[in-house]
């Protein structure tokens, strides 16, 4: 465990090592909670509203009705939709390990 210290303005530096395990450098976002008395730090990933809807509909575009058996309900289309989202972001986050 490190000790750091805060600044003026409530600002801390993350130790390198810190900085290495959690793989975040300057300009990164990062989750803070606050849960009985405890801080912990999650990265986050911050895009624009307009390339999410573009990759949005990237995913509606591949989840399409194919085959002889009644089309799906919303709530089966939905969750094929969930699905290729979590997809994406598993992708993502993987080449953002690397």
């Amino acid at each position: 465990m490190a000790l750091v210290r805060m600044l003026r303005g409530g600002q801390v530096t993350l130790p390198a090592e810190a900085r290495k395990a959690l793989k975040v450098s300057e300009g990164d976002y990062l989750d803070l909670e606050v849960t009985d008395g405890t801080v912990t730090l999650k990265p986050v990933t911050v895009i624009d509203r307009a390339e999410a809807g573009r990759q949005l509909d990237a995913i509606l575009s591949r989840v399409k009705y194919v085959g002889p058996e009644p089309p799906r309900s919303e709530d089966e289309m939905m969750d094929m939709v969930v699905g290729e989202v979590r997809a994406v972001r598993v992708r993502h986050a993987k080449g953002r390990s690397r």
